[in-house]
């Protein structure tokens, strides 16, 4: 069975998109085929992953939902910036995309599960990458997925905001996707050192209840890895923030019981 992971916060600027293409790379690095979805209307991963801008793909992940099932081998880019990963774009057209739902879906929230569903068996682990919201573009990513991590923001004071939300939204989608389960917090921008960390921390622990084991710090060659189109690994694969989405990935791989192969 394929394994689908959301990265979800409807808190902007908290490191999903960091993560899902760090973890899509690893994945891909390590033997794995990939595929990252892209349902945030800045597409800021198809922009990172992807060879093409999302206006020259014809097919992305807005016209996908939309559409019936034969559209979806168009939707699928084999060609990006990381090795063993396929990408859906996202695109601009996603915020009407999500209204069309609502307007002639008969399951407005199910579509991207319905359309995902020839998917399994294909690729070994597909990342949804979610919008800062809980809206039905955040819902079909839930209601398709397998599980998801949460990224909370360690290093601000506001990092919890809005996650008790979040897991309302989650136990809500639960009942139309039982298989749903979180894996955990993903604290991003950590240092122990600060209090306002320990804080989170302590908050996070308390209210999502499991804390992945790998810490994320604060780093410049997230915003360098984006400008050169790599991952964190092909930009500086001694970094530390490297190693750490190393481990990340090797740990999250157990944790959904993918066989990695290759070191």
């Amino acid at each position: 069975m394929t394994r689908i992971l959301a990265i979800a916060n409807h808190k902007g600027g908290v490191g999903k998109t960091t993560t899902t293409i760090n973890l899509a790379a690893e994945f891909g690095r390590q033997g794995l085929s990939v595929l990252v979805v892209d349902l945030d209307p800045q597409a800021n991963a198809s922009l990172h992953i992807g060879k093409k801008h999302p206006s020259e793909v014809p097919v992305t992940s807005a016209e996908l939902l939309g559409a019936e099932i034969e559209k979806l081998p168009l939707a699928i880019q084999e060609d990006t910036h990381l090795e063993g990963v396929s990408l859906i774009y996202g695109s601009l057209a996603l915020g009407r995309a999500e209204d069309d739902l609502k307007d002639a879906a008969p399951r407005p929230s199910e579509e991207l599960r319905s359309k995902l569903e020839p998917l399994d068996g294909v690729f070994d682990v597909i990342l949804i990458d979610c919008p800062p919201s809980l809206k039905l573009l955040t819902s079909n990513a839930l209601a398709a997925a397998t599980d998801v991590i949460i990224p909370v923001e360690s290093g601000s004071q506001y990092g919890m905001y809005g996650v008790s939300d979040l897991l309302r939204h989650i136990e809500k989608i639960k009942r139309v996707n039982p298989r749903l389960k979180v894996l955990g917090a993903l604290l991003m921008r950590h240092d122990e050192r600060q209090m306002v960390c320990k804080f989170i921390e302590t908050s996070a622990r308390e209210q999502i209840g499991n804390i992945l084991p790998i810490r994320i710090p604060t780093s410049t060659k997230v915003n360098q890895a984006a400008i050169a189109q790599t991952s964190l690994h092909g930009l500086d694969r001694s970094a530390k923030i490297s190693r750490e989405f190393r481990e990340l990935a090797q740990h999250v791989a157990t944790m959904l019981d993918l066989k990695l192969k290759k070191g």
